[in-house]
């Protein structure tokens, strides 16, 4: 059995597909490419996929991840491209590496995400993010199955900051541009519970009274393994590469055996 990781992305309108529509397009796609599929045991055997933290129905994303487990090898990156043509523009497998190290979803403890707020003036929300950096506590509700819940949202937020408003992402591609618009940047802890890029708005509401006119076009930029000396988020897939390239312990004993 082979272990492939894969990076997807939902881009433009596709953004607004659900997880359940994504594993049914995922699925298709795996029967397209004619990829050897591990399946489940029992009465209803499904394929082994493994999907890691989905970001939510709405949100664009340039980096989700999932993992595979099929019943002959494959060439990475030839599996990308064919399970890439099956699938619907928008929904694009950008990089693929065999897993070679356990614990993906381990890797995955924080998020990078953009924020584009249409009709908000950048200084307004510049003054809305320095009041959220000074909060100790910034309490906002949601509502679950169980109710209302209320929680602190300010510890899982390690950075947020307004932004010139740049946008390059294609998430925001269909929004007006002949208006006031800020960018905010902020990267978020995986923690319980999960604090999401609403619930970040929902505390600029509480603490600036910040409560943009139009829905914000939120994309993912990047999630991964959070570096606390740097503050920055690391590529989840950059064990698995190197791995791939480290030499194995008999090339490493030919080597000391060799020659000079």
């Amino acid at each position: 059995m082979q272990r492939i990781r894969l990076r997807y992305t939902k881009r433009g309108r596709l953004r607004f597909t659900s997880h359940r529509d994504f594993q049914r397009a995922f699925e298709r796609a795996l029967r397209r490419a004619e990829v050897p599929m591990a399946y489940s045991a029992g009465f209803t055997p499904h394929p082994k996929v493994s999907y890691a933290n989905a970001a939510p129905t709405g949100t664009g994303s340039e980096a989700e991840y999932l993992e595979i487990a099929l019943t002959e090898a494959r060439d990475p990156e030839q599996l990308r491209v064919l399970l890439d043509e099956s699938l619907p523009a928008g929904l694009d497998v950008i990089e693929a590496v065999e897993a070679r190290i356990s614990g993906l979803a381990d890797r995955l403890t924080a998020s990078v995400w953009e924020l584009r707020l249409d009709g908000v003036d950048p200084a307004d929300a510049e003054r809305a993010v320095a009041a959220f950096n000074a909060a100790g506590t910034v309490e906002v509700q949601r509502m679950t199955k169980n109710g209302v819940r209320t929680f602190d949202a300010r510890p899982a937020v390690v950075h947020l900051e307004s932004t010139d408003g740049t946008e390059t992402h294609s998430s925001a591609a269909d929004r007006p541009t002949d208006q006031p618009c800020a960018i905010l940047r902020l990267v978020v802890r995986h923690v319980t519970p999960a604090v999401r890029p609403d619930d970040v708005l929902s505390g600029l509401r509480a603490v600036a009274d910040l409560a943009p006119p139009v829905p914000a076009a939120v994309t993912r930029l990047a999630q991964g393994l959070f570096d606390e000396e740097t503050g920055t988020v690391t590529d989840p897939l950059a064990p698995d590469r190197e791995a791939a390239t480290a030499p194995t312990e008999a090339e490493t004993a030919a080597a000391a055996t060799a020659p000079a």
